[in-house]
This record gives C-alpha cells, sequence and structure tokens, in this order.
C-alpha cells in the first residue's frame, strides 16, 4: 500500500497521548514493528491480577478490537457497570507532534505514526462521502487516539490489554500500537501495513454502526454465542472495513488499488482472531456459546464480502445465515 506522496494529511483526526512520543524502533514504514514491553506479558485489566493478553482472551476477559472492552464498561452506549471499577489511569501528556511529522502521503510511507494518520483520513473521506451520497445525516468524523499502556476514556479506564476499541461514549478509537507486534507473535497473524489498516477500518465500522443507529438497536444484548448480536455486529464492522478497501483509491489517498498481498495481510489477521482459532490457542477446544466476535471463517468471509461489492448494503449480518 502507497500513499499519494502530495496528498494532504489531516493530523487533527488523531491525538497522540502517548506518554513519550513514538516508541523506539517504531518510526519507519513497513511491516517490521517493534518489541513488546515488559517482555511480551500486556498489562492486566486495571491492574487486577496477573498475566498475558492470550490468558485474558481464554477467561473471557477482552475484546479483541471490538465496541468497548467489557472489563470496564456495563453496555454499549458507555455507562458503568455495577461492582469495582479499576482505578483510572495517570494522565498522559500530548506528544508526538502528528502535525509537524505528518503532512503528506509521502510522510505516510515513511512513518507507522503517519501511516496510521493517512489510514484514518482515507476511512473517513470514505465514509464522510457515501454518508453525503445515501445517507440523510451527515458523517460526524471519529478521532484515533494513540495511547502508550493506559488510557482514560468517555468509556472508563482502559490499557493495552483491552486491544483496540471503540468507544460510543466519546466516539473515539483507541489504539496502543504494540498490538499489531502480539498479533503477529502470538496469534500468528502476518503482520503488515495492511493488516493495520483493516484493524483501524474495524474500528470505524463500529463508529458507523454508531451513527446510523444499529448498535442503539442491539441495546444491551451482550450475551456471547454464534449467533449472538455481538457476533453479528463485529462481523459487519469486518465487511465494513472490506467496503472501505474497496473503495480506499477513490478517496484519493492511495496511489493504486491494493495489492492480493495488502489483503492477504487483513485476512491473516481477521483469520487470527477468529473465536475459535483463539479458543483453540488458550483452552484446545472450540465453545461456540463463548463466542463473542465470529470465526476465522466467518471474519474473512464478511471482509471479503466487504471487499468484492464494495456496497456497505450488502453488509447485513443480521439476517439469517452469517
Amino acid at each position: 500500500m502507497q500513499f499519494e506522496d502530495d496528498k494532504p494529511l489531516d493530523p487533527s483526526q488523531v491525538e497522540d497521548v502517548r506518554a513519550s512520543g513514538p516508541q523506539p524502533g517504531r518510526g519507519g514504514g513497513g511491516g517490521g514493528f517493534g518489541g513488546m514491553p515488559g517482555g511480551g506479558c500486556m498489562l492486566p485489566i486495571g491492574g487486577r491480577g496477573g498475566g498475558c493478553l492470550l490468558l485474558l482472551l481464554a477467561l473471557g476477559a477482552m475484546f479483541l478490537f471490538g465496541i468497548v472492552p467489557t472489563p470496564f464498561t456495563g453496555d454499549q452506549n458507555g455507562q458503568q457497570g455495577g461492582g469495582q471499577q479499576p482505578s483510572a489511569p495517570p494522565a498522559l501528556s500530548p506528544s508526538g507532534n502528528l502535525a509537524e511529522r505528518c503532512k503528506t502521503g509521502a510522510d505516510a510511507d515513511q512513518s507507522e505514526d503517519c501511516r496510521v494518520v493517512g489510514t484514518v483520513n482515507s476511512i473517513q473521506s470514505y465514509w464522510r462521502q457515501y454518508f453525503r451520497d445515501n445517507e440523510r445525516k451527515e458523517y460526524t468524523p471519529a478521532k484515533t487516539v494513540l495511547f502508550s499502556q493506559a488510557v482514560n476514556t468517555g468509556c472508563g479506564p482502559a490499557d493495552s490489554a483491552a486491544g483496540p476499541f471503540y468507544c460510543p461514549a466519546d466516539r473515539k478509537v483507541y489504539l496502543d500500537l504494540t498490538f499489531f507486534d502480539t498479533l503477529q507473535r502470538d496469534f500468528g497473524a502476518e503482520g503488515g501495513p495492511f493488516a493495520q489498516a483493516y484493524v483501524i477500518a474495524h474500528e470505524y465500522g463500529h463508529h458507523v454502526q454508531n451513527l446510523l443507529g444499529t448498535m442503539s438497536k442491539v441495546g444491551r444484548d451482550n450475551r456471547p454465542g454464534a449467533n449472538s448480536p455481538s457476533v453479528r455486529l463485529e462481523l459487519q464492522a469486518d465487511c465494513y472495513a472490506g467496503v472501505w478497501a474497496h473503495n480506499a483509491v477513490k478517496t484519493g489517498f492511495y496511489r493504486e488499488p491494493f495489492t492480493q498481498e495488502d489483503i492477504d495481510q487483513a485476512l491473516s489477521a481477521a483469520a487470527a482472531v477468529g473465536d475459535d482459532s483463539i479458543q483453540r490457542r488458550t483452552q484446545g477446544r472450540v465453545t461456540p456459546d463463548a463466542f463473542t466476535h465470529g470465526t476465522s471463517r466467518q471474519r474473512e468471509q464478511w471482509f471479503g464480502t466487504g471487499y468484492r461489492t464494495g456496497d456497505p448494503v450488502r453488509c447485513d449480518t443480521f439476517s439469517d445465515g452469517i
């Protein structure tokens, strides 16, 4: 994936609240990423207990890039649930100077941070135009927040173990870039720039669901299961990610259509975080009653549906037959 060199970027769509700016070893372009802090163990939600990301997944204690991390929110509208809540992490001072470093597409080809900016710009450019052409309401932009280790959100405090997520309460996407190292190392995904783009586009799919009222229609039914509303929401977000990928060149941010290698990176990421794949890795068996995101095959299938058709209308995962 190559950006148009002269295409202006809008860094205001991304907030950088990492404590010390760009992470060491993460400034260059391409598919290589730096190492995980702490030797590969991610902090437990809210600092409670111990263990790595895989253990948290095995216990069903989090969503892997979903709507809101369930340990610190009560429902999809960002209202706090009952019981003890984790303490808020310390405030992180804004840093990174994205406005100075990320000015054009050429910067996006050289810097991971700027690539995030360019990807977010393209995704929102597509949805803004789609809403203008097909919906009665205007598209409301959502910012992506880059954080390191911990962050305060409209849905409550979170740390890196939450994975990438969208908070409906403040309409922001939250992303710790070290997640992509984990995706490769612990889940066997290929990695690469387009795997990142797929994850970001998936989160903006949730923003679109929020704007269109899909989330409110589903309501507070967070029950897991192979045919649950949670799975259907996640698969639709995968499909919306594919729709953007189909139309990305039309936004003017990319030089040419994505290659099959790019798409394979997205499919690999989708397969790696299928419920069945995660369960086999963590518990040695598949438990459909505990599904929250869909199987590897379903995630690949729905991303592919969006990518082949380029039509959000084809992303109806709420009909029978997902």
